[in-house]
């Protein structure tokens, strides 16, 4: 798990780094020369963002990150908040399998429609609805997994779920 929690991590951060450097780009090239900043440019940002923010969903399902009812699971007794886990993973996966499935048919659809942005730079859509389809799959494999050592490796006593493979 430390490989993919890595790659995962770096993937967010190149994504970030070159948001950051086109969106300076831009902005820079808009007040010392209007020539410099690209008509794309502004796009291009919005892209690797989105890219970013669905794989760090991913991050956030580790991390417990995610919305929930924190301060009401906190006052139940450790049994009652490891099946409150459990539902809240169960509900989860549901929803991230609607995410993949919607995530496949826009990206298909849009593949199959030969859908391109409208600038200039004609980036074809699918691989920014993409992000959709990997941010949800990845979240789905990390509530699984939660969902695992809730059910099988739970310890009451120490309110942790066994040996933590994620570190």
């Amino acid at each position: 798990m430390i490989w993919w929690d890595r790659v995962e991590r770096l993937l967010i951060g190149v994504l970030g780094a070159c948001a950051l450097a086109v969106g300076v780009f831009q902005v820079a090239g808009r007040y010392i020369d209007p020539r410099l900043a690209f008509p794309w440019g502004d796009e291009v940002v919005v892209y690797f963002t989105i890219w970013a923010i669905f794989i760090a969903t991913s991050q956030l399902v580790r991390t417990d990150g995610h919305v929930r009812p924190d301060l009401v699971l906190r006052m139940l007794p450790p049994q009652g908040q490891r099946w409150v886990e459990c539902f809240n993973c169960c509900v989860a996966i549901a929803f991230c399998i609607g995410l993949v499935w919607c995530g496949y048919r826009i990206v298909s659809d849009s593949y199959a429609l030969g859908e391109r942005s409208i600038t200039g730079l004609g980036f074809p859509m699918y691989l920014y609805y993409a992000a959709l389809l990997v941010g949800g799959a990845l979240m789905l494999f990390r509530y699984v997994i939660r969902l695992h050592r809730y059910l099988f490796r739970f310890d009451a006593a120490t309110m942790v779920i066994g040996p933590n493979l994620d570190h």
